[in-house]
């Protein structure tokens, strides 16, 4: 097939962004194409639809909808909404992630669950951080993301510094605030990264926290697990997923789905501890070819 991806900036590292360039790499290698100089057989829209093209099949990947009761949360939801309503199929990133889009958009008749990869073969070719930080403790713990109130940083560090090893690190990738920030010496804020520099402070840690709250599938939960990281996640949202059976949960209340301030997140209960009961395939390889199979049906049925 080839295929017009809509609303991905190749050249961009965000979440979405980046694993559009990894999709994107990967059905290149089952055979489908991306060019410009021949006709489009299937739209593949990254949240909503930003360009049309008239008479092929649409195909919108949902990473999340807005539902912060802080912001007009139904205006912010109206493109991606419109979107839904037109698409052929959906592919929802969680099991999560289906179930509230469900309960705010409605049933949609045709969608699947694909949760993000990684590019296992780009991670392997990647050295582990080593610097003076990582040679000085015995154990590295890492943690990295754009730091908005629901991602609970505060949390993440509050977890390290009473689970942690004296002999134990925590580098913290990202801009913080300065009002987030807790001088401590055995926390190392490195700042914004590119992904091939995150890949080298995954690979030379032995946690990976990320404790946001509703979070959705997580390219950095991701890329950390494939990396080696044990994985410590919040039970709310989509992140246990994806973030495998050996993975320590904390967990939270059940969210009923109703519109809530995002961004008043509550403190965890540490002592509310489980094993992880979801098993993923997260190598991009198994991911692309369940594209591949969705979007391969919905050509050949248009």
């Amino acid at each position: 097939m080839n295929i017009f991806l809509d609303n991905v900036n190749i050249m961009s590292t965000s979440g979405p962004n980046h694993f559009g360039n990894k999709l994107k790499r990967y059905l290149e290698l089952l055979d489908h194409t991306f060019r410009f100089d021949k006709a489009f057989d299937l739209q593949l829209s990254f949240i909503q639809r930003n360009n049309k093209i008239e008479n092929i099949p649409l195909v919108q990947r949902l990473d999340g909808i807005y539902f912060n009761n802080k912001f007009d949360y139904n205006m912010q939801n109206s493109l991606i909404k419109r979107t839904y309503d037109e698409a052929a199929g959906v592919i929802f990133q969680t099991q999560f992630n289906k179930d509230l889009i469900f309960n705010y958009f409605g049933h949609h008749h045709n969608y699947k669950i694909i949760r993000n990869g990684a590019d296992f073969e780009y991670i392997k070719n990647i050295r582990p951080l080593n610097n003076s930080f990582t040679r000085t403790y015995d154990k590295i713990w890492c943690c990295a993301s754009s730091w908005r109130p629901h991602k609970r940083l505060s949390e993440n560090i509050r977890y390290f510094l009473e689970h942690s090893a004296e002999r134990d690190g925590l580098i913290i990738a990202g801009d913080v605030d300065k009002s987030q920030i807790l001088k401590h010496k055995r926390i190392f804020y490195i700042g914004n990264l590119n992904i091939n520099d995150l890949i080298s402070v995954y690979k030379a840690s032995d946690y990976f926290i990320h404790l946001a709250w509703l979070d959705h599938c997580p390219n950095v939960v991701v890329d950390a697990r494939a990396s080696g990281c044990k994985i410590i996640c919040s039970s709310s949202g989509g992140t246990k997923e994806i973030a495998g059976l050996d993975a320590q949960i904390i967990e939270e209340e059940d969210w009923d789905f109703k519109p809530l301030d995002l961004y008043n997140p509550p403190a965890l209960n540490f002592q509310n501890k489980r094993e992880n009961l979801h098993s993923s395939n997260i190598d991009m390889t198994f991911v692309a070819k369940q594209y591949s199979d969705f979007l391969g049906r919905l050509h050949e049925n248009n």
